[in-house]
Order: C-alpha cells, then sequence, then structure tokens
C-alpha cells in the first residue's frame, strides 16, 4: 500500500463491542428519511442491474470502509425495516470478520445443542471452522443483492439462532468459575436472539412487499 492510500485508508477492524454499539442522530426524523430512501435505492439499483463488481464491493465495504458510514444511515431504523435490515447483515458479517475464532466457537456449540434444522437453513458446512464462516457470511450478504432476499434474509437468521443457542450454553459452562465472561456471553446471545427474530421478521415483510 502506498504513503497515500496509507493515510486516507480507513481502519477496518473494529471491537466485538461494537456488536453492542448505539449511534445517535441530531435529527432522528431527517435520518430515517435518509436511511430509507437509500437502502431501497441501493437494493433497487442492485437488483435491477446486476454487477458482479458491484455486489462484490457492497459485501466488502465494512472491510475497505469500516461500519460507521453504514451506521450513521441505518442503525437506528426500526428492526422490522429495509435498513434495519441491511444494517443488521452488516453488524453480523462484522462480527464474524472481526473474530471468526469465537464465531465458529459459538456455532459449532449451537450446531450441536440445536434440535432445529437451523443449521441446515443457514447452510455452513460441519463442522464450520473460522474460515467458512467468514465465506457463509459473506454468501449470504452477497445473495441479498443479488439472490433471493427473503431467503438471505431467512439464513442469517438461523445463523443466529445457532450463535445465540452456542452462546447460551458455553455461558453456563463459565458462570460457575468466570462470570463476567458468562455474563458478556449472555448479553450477546440475546442480542443475536433478538436479530435471529428480526431478521426472520424482515424476510416474511419481504415475501408480502411490505418491508420499507
Amino acid at each position: 500500500m502506498s504513503d497515500e492510500s496509507r493515510e486516507f485508508h480507513k481502519p477496518v477492524r473494529r471491537p466485538a463491542e461494537l456488536f453492542d454499539r448505539v449511534y445517535s442522530a441530531e435529527d432522528p426524523a431527517e435520518v430515517s428519511r435518509a436511511a430509507h430512501s437509500t437502502a431501497q435505492a441501493l437494493l433497487s439499483r442492485v437488483r435491477d442491474e446486476p454487477d458482479a463488481d458491484v455486489v462484490e464491493r457492497l459485501v466488502g465495504f465494512t472491510d475497505q470502509h469500516g461500519i460507521d458510514d453504514i451506521a450513521e444511515l441505518w442503525s437506528r431504523s426500526p428492526a422490522t425495516s429495509l435498513p434495519g435490515a441491511l444494517w443488521r447483515l452488516y453488524l453480523i458479517q462484522l462480527m464474524i470478520h472481526d473474530d471468526p475464532g469465537t464465531a465458529a466457537l459459538l456455532y459449532e456449540r449451537g450446531r450441536i445443542e440445536l434440535s432445529s434444522a437451523d443449521d441446515v437453513v443457514a447452510g455452513a458446512p460441519t463442522p464450520a471452522g473460522p474460515e467458512e464462516l467468514v465465506t457463509l457470511i459473506d454468501v449470504i450478504l452477497r445473495g441479498a443483492f443479488s439472490g433471493d432476499f427473503a431467503v438471505a434474509l431467512e439464513r442469517a437468521s438461523a445463523f443466529c439462532r445457532v450463535q445465540a443457542a452456542g452462546s447460551t450454553h458455553i455461558a453456563d459452562d463459565y458462570e460457575p468459575t468466570e462470570a463476567d465472561r458468562a455474563s458478556a456471553l449472555t448479553r450477546r446471545a440475546l442480542r443475536l436472539a433478538d436479530y435471529g427474530t428480526d431478521l426472520a421478521t424482515s424476510a416474511a415483510l419481504w415475501r408480502r412487499d411490505a418491508l420499507t
């Protein structure tokens, strides 16, 4: 990388705590209008004229630019809205890219503990290591822009449920000896479970042409 590129390149790593970060807005109404209009325009343009290079740039956006630009527009949108769904997809991607080892640990434990087809719906191989999960979330995000948007949301929702189950069970393991770590994992499980519900609801709304 040249000195010039290094000077202007945004940092791409964000701590795992960003998963729980809340962004403020000076004018919530204006931010809401911008969030919905940009999300609709972006998705419509890419889906109407799919271009592989454009899709890849969108999938790799946070690696190149970080998450703050997206957060300023979409992070405060309603959970079951188009910008809210896209925000959750990007935040889940960031969580996995930032710490794929932990993501793989949680996913494998959740896959073992859950008596459901969520791991099949999510589409990860068995077992799923860190590299496989990074690939999986990128495939899901790619599908949101160039495939069936509802299916992408459903896959992400299933992924969140598997991760939430794994986080819950590992939190139970840590509870007797490392209460702080157990609490952090429990909070993560709750957030993942909420995201799983939000994404599933958004998928259902999309199928009814009601996700705006």
